[in-house]
């Protein structure tokens, strides 16, 4: 048996900060699917409700990856709280002594934005917080642990946005949100300057059209049945893609050892699909920002699916 191609990562040790739901806690499965340590973080325990009113919980995503036979530690942590990142970070130095993927999910802002209104009507906590919970965070999170991370060449960080830098040049529809993912491609584009000067790699990722837990709750579906969403008032529905999708491809990607080359690049689910020949749940291959491009598909055209990443 090869193990060495069936857990390409083991031996290396990941943070995924922002692991509870959606993409976060997909891209921690499989990372530890593809043998990596995993500690996933987010603010959502059995103990602690989310501010989102979802159920899902940090327990739940390490329990996936351990049932399944990796090594995971759920640890409750607001990105928001320096302290709380600084003793994150020296926890896995301690415990593992390395880190070799940093994945930076925390997001959280959808209760606060307003989409049916303009900077000056929006209300402004709501907006500043949404700057605190997608931004921020991942500054904090990424000052303490790429230390660590550049301690070694041949490192990873990937930064999860939601859109294409190309797409990402048009009004997203609203102020706060606009500002937010637009940027994260910018971090990821500055990180990737910075870490390429000790040998390691930052890149920005997008999903599609994501079928988070939220969205298939917001539809009426599970996972099963989705496509019984899909149809005329629901026409972009049949591009979506599980989160499954993009967490293939991002332990596909931590096990490039040629991902320098996309070293500062923004990469959609569809690209990293067709990279590393990686298929969705249901053997398709969706490639939703380049339907979007093809079809000349605005922001606007799409802003109903952002909001649920």
């Amino acid at each position: 048996m090869n193990t060495t191609w069936e857990r390409p990562l083991k031996g290396r040790v990941a943070l995924v900060a922002g692991a509870t739901r959606g993409c976060g806690r997909a891209i921690a499965v499989h990372l530890g699917l593809a043998g990596a340590t995993v500690y996933a973080t987010g603010r959502t325990t059995r103990a602690r409700p989310s501010e989102m009113g979802r159920p899902e919980t940090i327990e739940e995503t390490a329990e996936l990856i351990t049932g399944a036979g990796g090594t995971a530690y759920a640890v409750e942590a607001d990105h928001l709280v320096p302290e709380q990142v600084a003793a994150l970070v020296a926890r896995i130095r301690r415990e593992q002594g390395r880190l070799d993927v940093l994945v930076n999910d925390i997001w959280g802002g959808d209760p606060f934005s307003e989409w049916d209104k303009p900077l000056w009507e929006h209300d402004l906590g709501k907006g500043l917080h949404m700057l605190d919970v997608g931004l921020r965070t991942h500054i904090i999170t990424s000052h303490y642990a790429l230390g660590l991370l550049s301690e070694r060449p041949g490192r990873l960080l990937v930064e999860v946005t939601d859109g294409t830098a190309e797409f990402n040049r048009a009004y997203r529809g609203e102020f706060f949100y606009d500002l937010v993912k637009a940027s994260i491609n910018r971090i990821a584009m500055a990180q990737g300057e910075e870490l390429a000067k000790v040998g390691c790699v930052a890149v920005g990722v997008t999903p599609g059209f994501l079928r988070s837990e939220a969205m298939l709750d917001h539809f009426g579906v599970t996972e099963a049945t989705w496509r019984d969403a899909a149809g005329p008032d629901n026409p972009h529905f049949s591009l979506s893609e599980s989160p499954d999708y993009l967490g293939r491809g991002i332990a596909a990607l931590a096990a490039d050892p040629d991902a320098a080359r996309f070293g500062g690049q923004t990469l959609s689910s569809g690209q990293l699909a067709k990279e590393y020949a990686i298929v969705d749940n249901d053997g398709t291959r969706p490639d939703f920002w380049a339907y979007a491009a093809a079809n000349s598909l605005d922001s606007q055209g799409v802003i109903d699916d952002a909001q649920w990443r």
